[in-house]
C-alpha cells in the first residue's frame, strides 16, 4: 500500500544535543518544551531530531551502541532534582562545559553517569507499576543492551570483539556469570533507560498536544561495536571470529577519488528475509513508538548496497549488490502502521531506488546547497522538483547556509544571486532568499536547520563527513532564537500556504 503524501507544511531540524542547558548538553527539560512552543509560534508542524541512541567513540549519533536504547546524556537533571532524586548543590558541584555553545563530551563522560548513579541510588522506581510495564514492553532488547554496556565498562570500553572469548561468543555460562558479577550496574543501566523513555515520552506527548509532530532519524546500518551486532551476529555478514567479512560505504565519486569506507558490518539480507525481517520489524515498531515520522538514513542501501572487503582501507574495490527492496519496505509498512517514512535518497541515482520510492510513496529529499553547480538540469533546483519530497536548505552533514555561501567564489555566488533575483544580495540576504525559495516551492514539506534560521556561520556546522574530533558539538545558547526569527518563519508559512 502506498504511503499518503505529506500536507503542505514546514519544520525545523534541531538536535536534542543542541538545545540550551546548564548541564553541558541539550536535554528533555524546560528548554525542549520551550522549543516546542517556539515551533508553534513560527507555525511549524515538524520537529526533526538526530538519532537518540547512546554514542561511543567519536560521539556520532549515527554510530550508536544500540538501535533501541536511548542516550542517557539527554535525561534532564532539573527534572530529577524536582523528583527529589538529586540536589541542586550536588549537580552544580560538577563542571559541565568549557563553552556554552559547544558540547564537551569528555567532561560529560566523566560526570554524567556518576550523577545519574546518585539519582538511581535515591530512586524507588523498582516498586512502581510504570517500571514493571517498561521492563515488559522492552524485554526483547533491554536486558542484552544493559549487559552489553556493563560489560563494556568492565572491560574498560574496548570493543566487544576484544572481550574474553566466552562472553564475546555469548556462551550461556558466560552470560550467567557476567549477569551475576555486574548485577548492580545492569540495574542502574535499566534505570537510565527507564528515565530516558519516561522523559522523552512526556516531551513527545506535549509536542503532539501542540500539533507538532516529531521526525526521528535512524541510520540504516549498525555500528560494529554495538549491542545489536553482539546480540544477533547471525543477521550480519561476519566470519567465524565474528569480524565483518564485508563492510558498508559508498564508491568513488566527484567528491572522493577513493570513495567512503564507513566500516559498518553489512546485513545478511537473505537470512533476514528467511524469518520475514523480524529484527527490522522490531526496530521499526520501536521507532514508530518514539516518533511520528521516521527518516531512514542512506535509504539507497535497502535497494542496492555497496559492499567493501573488510580488509580494504578504502572503497575502491567495493561492489554493488541487490538489496531486499520492496520485500523489506512491505515489512516496514506493516511494522509502522500509520506512521510515515522519509527516504534519505541522496547520492548515486539509481532506477531501482526511484522505482521503490514510486511504489512505496515515500518522499525522497532535495537539498538546496546541492542545487547551484551551474547545471540547469540539476535535480536539486526547485523548478525540477515535484510535490512528494522533503526539501532541505542543508542537512546535518552540510555546512550552514552562511558558511556555505561564505566559502563560494564570486562567480559561483553570481549564479545564485541571479537565480534568487537579487544581483547585489549580501550573504544574509541570500539565506533569506533560500528560505523563500524553498517555502514557495511545490515541495510538500520544507525543513531547515535551526542554525540557518539563526544565520550561524561554519562554527555551527554539526558534522564534516569522514572527519573526527569537532563534530556533533554545536549548541544554541539561551534566548538565541529571537521573536523576529519566529515571525519571519510564520510570515513565510502564511504567504506560501504552509
Amino acid at each position: 500500500m502506498k504511503q499518503q503524501e505529506f500536507e503542505r507544511s514546514a519544520g525545523l531540524l534541531m538536535p536534542i544535543s543542541s538545545l540550551p542547558s546548564a548541564y553541558g548538553i541539550g536535554t528533555f527539560g524546560k528548554e525542549a518544551y520551550r522549543f516546542v512552543d517556539q515551533l508553534v509560534m513560527a507555525r511549524q508542524k515538524y520537529w526533526q531530531v538526530l538519532p537518540l541512541g547512546p554514542t561511543g567513540f567519536g560521539d556520532s549519533p549515527y554510530a550508536s551502541f544500540s538501535a533501541f536504547a536511548g542516550n542517557g546524556y539527554f535525561i534532564d537533571l532539573d527534572t530529577l532534582i524536582e523528583e527529589g532524586l538529586l540536589t541542586k548543590e550536588y549537580v552544580e558541584s560538577f563542571r559541565w562545559n568549557m563553552e556554552d555553545q559547544y558540547v564537551d563530551y569528555g567532561l560529560l563522560h566523566q560526570s554524567r553517569f556518576q550523577v545519574l548513579k546518585k539519582a538511581y541510588d535515591n530512586s524507588r522506581h523498582q516498586e512502581t507499576e510504570e517500571y514493571r510495564v517498561f521492563l515488559k514492553e522492552n524485554e526483547f532488547w533491554l536486558e542484552d543492551f544493559c549487559l552489553f554496556i556493563s560489560c563494556k565498562k568492565y572491560f574498560e570500553y574496548i570493543a566487544w570483539q576484544d572481550w574474553e572469548e566466552e562472553i564475546k561468543f555469548r556462551k550461556p555460562e558466560a552470560l550467567k556469570k557476567y549477569k551475576e558479577i555486574l548485577k548492580e550496574d545492569i540495574e542502574f543501566q535499566k534505570f537510565v533507560q527507564f528515565k530516558f523513555y519516561e522523559q522523552w515520552g512526556k516531551l513527545k506527548e506535549y509536542a503532539n498536544e501542540k500539533e507538532i509532530e516529531i521526525i526521528g532519524d535512524i541510520p540504516i546500518y549498525m555500528a560494529e561495536d554495538s549491542a545489536d551486532v553482539w546480540q544477533t551476529p547471525s543477521i550480519f555478514q561476519l566470519d567465524q571470529e565474528l569480524n565483518p567479512k564485508k563492510v558498508a560505504g559508498v564508491p568513488p565519486d566527484a567528491f572522493s577519488e577513493t570513495g567512503q569506507r564507513w566500516g559498518n558490518p553489512l546485513y545478511d539480507w537473505k537470512k533476514l528475509e528467511k524469518d520475514d525481517f523480524s529484527w527490522w520489524r522490531r526496530r521499526m515498531e520501536h521507532s514508530a513508538k518514539l516518533y511520528d515520522v521516521i527518516r531512514i538514513d542512506h535509504f539507497i542501501g535497502m535497494t542496492k548496497y555497496y559492499s567493501i572487503p573488510a580488509e580494504d582501507t578504502d572503497a575502491t574495490n567495493g561492489k554493488w549488490n541487490p538489496g531486499p527492496g520492496m520485500k523489506l519496505i512491505d515489512a516496514i509498512n506493516e511494522a509502522v502502521g500509520d506512521k510515515r517514512i522519509i527516504a534519505e535518497d541522496l547520492g548515486v541515482k539509481m532506477p531501482e531506488v526511484e522505482e521503490v520510492l514510486k511504489k512505496s510513496g515515500y518522499p525522497g529529499m532535495k537539498v538546496l546547497e546541492f542545487a547551484f553547480d551551474g547545471n540547469r538540469k540539476n535535480e536539486h533546483l526547485p523548478y525540477n522538483w515535484d510535490a512528494n519530497l522533503v526539501a532541505y536548505g542543508g542537512t546535518h552533514d552540510n555546512d550552514t547556509l552562511v558558511g556555505y555561501f561564505t566559502g563560494l567564489q564570486w562567480w559561483e555566488l553570481g549564479y545564485i544571486r541571479e537565480y534568487m533575483g537579487n544581483t547585489h544580495a549580501s550573504i544574509e540576504e541570500l539565506v533569506d532568499s533560500v528560505f523563500r525559495e524553498a517555502y514557495a516551492s511545490v515541495a510538500n514539506l520544507v525543513i531547515f536547520q535551526i542554525q540557518d534560521v539563526l544565520k550561524v556561520g561554519s562554527l555551527g556546522r554539526m558534522n564534516i563527513p569522514s572527519s573526527m574530533g569537532t563534530n556533533w558539538r554545536w549548541r544554541m545558547t539561551k534566548n538565541q532564537i529571537r521573536e523576529k526569527d519566529l515571525e519571519r518563519l510564520r510570515y513565510l508559512c502564511d504567504i506560501y500556504g504552509r
